[in-house]
């Protein structure tokens, strides 16, 4: 289950990261990043008409997460188990994102379909090449670990 901090709730959140941020297409999924900082951050009163003093609103939390699975995608049996399977790949990654991202992921029909690892491969790629998710470890080729290079070795050869 994914904690209540890293979770979008709101119409408005939705809309601003899916309006104003990147978004990226895969085979099943289409991701929506948006990074701002705390000074771009929408408090609750602004979302009702008050506006929010600058520098007013603390961000608590890390990424926070919204998902669309439309009824494109399946029955409601479906929906939800498409839900729940993205919910848990959202807590995977984490630890990849900077703490004042927004993420929306529209499922798309082949979802429903698609395993749980290939889906995570999808959301993991679509995040890098957005930009806004940071590699857990460097990788050589073939995702084998990359030596560290001791100090007092000169590579300039």
């Amino acid at each position: 289950m994914l904690p209540e901090p890293y979770r979008l709730h709101h119409r408005a959140d939705f809309s601003r990261t899916v309006r104003r941020g990147q978004r990226i297409g895969r085979r099943d999924l289409v991701v929506h990043a948006l990074v701002h900082g705390y000074d771009g951050v929408v408090g609750a009163d602004e979302r009702h008409g008050a506006p929010v003093a600058t520098g007013a609103i603390v961000r608590v939390g890390g990424p926070r997460f919204g998902l669309i699975v439309s009824k494109a995608v399946g029955s409601a049996v479906v929906r939800h188990r498409v839900a729940r399977r993205l919910r848990h790949m959202c807590a995977k990654v984490i630890s990849e994102l900077p703490a004042d991202a927004d993420i929306v992921i529209r499922a798309l029909p082949g979802a429903a379909n698609a395993e749980s690892d290939e889906l995570l491969r999808q959301l993991r790629s679509g995040l890098r090449k957005l930009g806004v998710a940071q590699t857990p470890g460097r990788t050589g080729g073939r995702g084998r670990p990359v030596a560290a290079v001791p100090a007092d070795v000169d590579v300039s050869s």
